[in-house]
Formats: structure tokens, C-alpha cells, sequence
């Protein structure tokens, strides 16, 4: 019997299906500064919502930090035991001094931000069944496993919204990941790497951390991108296997790692895609999982550059003004004319996208 959690208890009606909390920002002592991430990110994407009035604080869901127990439906007691050593969350999270610090800091100023955002995928899920989408302005630690941390991710969010989704919520059986982060999502593959209800597409650069070669086993549709791979050609390939891997493999729920490290000047992604193209990657995936009525959600990921968190933020205001992200019980039910008309702007859509 799954345990009780608070975080499936369901958020009052009027809210949006965003989850953030203002716990997911890092910041102490300027020690975040020594990693090329914007630690403050999360904040600033909902600063920019704010600001063009299509959030405010009692309408967006409030996360929780995720417990021990919640983290042991997919954590090893073990793995949970090591990040009490301060040097092994230095070596995850690639901050050396990290390491110095007593570990209840560590806990206090790095791994509690980290747990929050992991509780935020993990409510998004059960919104994004209930509400047809939900974005959780954090998450997306896809190189994290049941035992293993690394780059950056503490705890395998993607891996546990799915296992509590299967566990708790009736009628969810098969997931497809969907992950265009610049970097291979070797955590959630090596978590699913035998199970026939996961479906993972992968478009990444080949030649970047982790070059995991036995995760990569596990991904159904493999996009292994080149150096310096640009607009028309990253989006004509991201619509091509969108489009083939949720006609090969029908799931009850997509989880869409929109890591925006893709962004032409990333130091860590090597690709380079312009800020529209992004936005445009954003709307490609949305259509796809709308039009077909199967619910999505999505997490922020990886993105490295100050002006990261403007062009989520943008990517969302897009989302909402062509009615892919609407405020209620979105349209999961039969004959919503905006998801069949989506159907249709969806292949006249792509025609023009080389063009732009």
C-alpha cells in the first residue's frame, strides 16, 4: 500500500497548474556563483509571469519539499545516507567547497532547494493528470538514479513523478519521457532501463557529459545531435521525433525535460539554438501531447545563461496565447474545438517552420 503523502493532497481550484516554491532558489554566501548555474532561475521565470500578469502568488501551487519517505519510492536508503557526506553533494552538484561545509548547511542551503523542486515534479504529476498540463518551474535532475547522483542532480524527480503516478493514480500505466535537454538523461534510463511502460525519446549532444553508452540502452528513439546544431535543423528533428515517438508508443502522461542549455552560447551544452527557436521546440512538444489529449508535464532542467530564465518565461506566455496552456480543468475531455483546431495549425504549423 503506497504510503500517504502530502504531496498529492490537491491545491485549491482556482490555482494554475505551476508549481514553485520560493525554497527552490540556492543561494548562500555567494558560493552559487562557482557553478556557471543561475541559482536563482526558478524565481525569476515566475518574477517574469508575475510581471505580465498571467501568475500571482495565491494562483500558483505552492510546493513542498519532498520527505525521506517520499523519496524512498524510488531511493535507495543507501544512496539517501551518502548525501549526508558533504563531499559526495560537492561532487554532485559540482561546487568544490560544498565539500567544506558542515552538513546541516549543506542540507539547509543546497539539498532542500533540491528536495523542493523534486516534491514540485512530483505534485505536477498528479495536476498534469488531473488538469491535462503542469509545469514545475524547477526539476529535471535526469542524470540522478535510484543510487546515483550527478551533474547537478541530487534526486531523480522524473523517475519518481512517474513511480507515484503508477503507484497512486488509477489508470496511469504507461509513460513516454520526452527529454531535449542538451546533455543524455542517463538517470531515468538507467531507473527504467528494463521497463516496457517507459517510453524515452533523447535528443542531445552526443560529444557532452555523461556519454553514459549503457544508459543509452534505454532510449527508444536516440537524436544524438552534432556541435553547434542550429534552428531549422533542430526543430524539423524535435517535430520528426515527437511526432513518431507518440504515434509508436500511446502513454497516459508526458514528461517533457525542457532544458534550455541548448541556447547558442551555453558553455556546457554546445548547441545553438536561438532564443525563438526554444520557445518554438516548447510549442512543437505541447501540440503534439495536446492534440492528442495525453497530459504533460513539463520541468525546467538544465540552462546555464543569465537570460535563461526570460526566454522560459516567454516560452510559457507563448504556450498560454495559443491556448496550449489554459487555466481550467484544461481539455482532457471529448470535442474541445481549440485541441481539435490544434490538430490542424499542427502539420500547416510545421510547413512554415524552416521558413522562420
Amino acid at each position: 500500500r503506497p504510503h500517504r503523502t502530502e504531496l498529492y493532497e490537491d491545491p485549491p481550484p482556482g490555482c494554475w497548474p505551476i508549481v514553485y516554491s520560493p525554497d527552490y532558489n540556492i543561494t548562500f554566501m555567494g558560493l552559487e556563483k562557482l557553478h556557471p548555474f543561475d541559482a536563482g532561475k526558478w524565481g525569476k521565470v515566475i518574477n517574469f509571469l508575475k510581471e505580465e500578469k498571467l501568475i500571482a502568488d495565491d494562483l500558483i501551487v505552492q510546493a513542498r519539499e519532498a520527505t525521506d519517505e517520499d523519496l524512498l519510492v524510488v531511493h535507495t536508503r543507501r544512496y539517501l545516507n551518502k548525501l549526508k557526506w558533504s563531499f559526495v553533494v560537492a561532487t554532485i552538484t559540482e561546487i568544490p567547497p560544498v565539500a567544506f561545509l558542515p552538513n546541516f548547511v549543506v542540507q539547509r542551503k543546497v539539498l532542500k532547494p533540491l528536495r523542493t523542486q523534486t516534491g514540485g515534479t512530483i505534485m505536477a504529476g498528479k495536476l498534469a493528470v488531473d488538469r491535462g498540463w503542469a509545469v514545475n518551474v524547477g526539476g529535471g535532475f535526469h542524470h540522478c538514479s535510484s543510487d546515483k547522483g550527478g551533474g547537478f542532480c541530487a534526486y531523480a524527480d522524473i523517475t519518481l513523478a512517474i513511480k507515484f503516478l503508477f503507484e497512486r493514480v488509477p489508470g496511469v500505466s504507461r509513460a513516454t519521457i520526452i527529454d531535449l535537454d542538451a546533455h543524455q538523461g542517463n538517470g531515468h534510463e538507467r531507473d527504467f532501463m528494463d521497463d516496457p511502460r517507459v517510453y524515452i525519446m533523447d535528443a542531445y549532444n552526443r560529444y557532452i557529459y555523461p556519454g553514459d553508452g549503457f544508459a543509452k540502452r534505454a532510449i527508444k528513439r536516440k537524436v544524438e545531435l552534432e556541435w553547434g546544431t542550429e534552428d531549422s535543423e533542430y526543430l524539423q528533428k524535435v517535430h520528426t521525433h515527437v511526432e513518431g515517438a507518440l504515434n509508436e508508443f500511446r502513454p497516459d502522461i508526458v514528461v517533457y525535460n525542457a532544458g534550455t542549455d541548448i541556447l547558442d552560447g551555453d558553455p556546457l551544452g554546445g548547441l545553438a539554438i536561438s532564443p525563438q527557436g526554444i520557445v518554438k521546440r516548447d510549442e512543437v512538444v505541447f501540440r503534439a501531447a495536446r492534440s492528442r489529449r495525453i497530459p504533460i508535464l513539463m520541468v525546467t532542467s538544465g540552462g546555464y545563461q543569465k537570460r535563461t530564465a526570460r526566454i522560459i518565461a516567454d516560452s510559457i506566455l507563448n504556450l498560454h496565447g495559443l491556448g496550449l496552456l489554459d487555466k481550467e480543468r484544461a481539455a482532457c475531455g471529448v470535442g474541445s474545438s481549440s485541441v481539435d483546431q490544434m490538430v490542424r495549425d499542427s502539420a500547416k504549423d510545421f510547413s512554415n517552420l524552416s521558413l522562420q
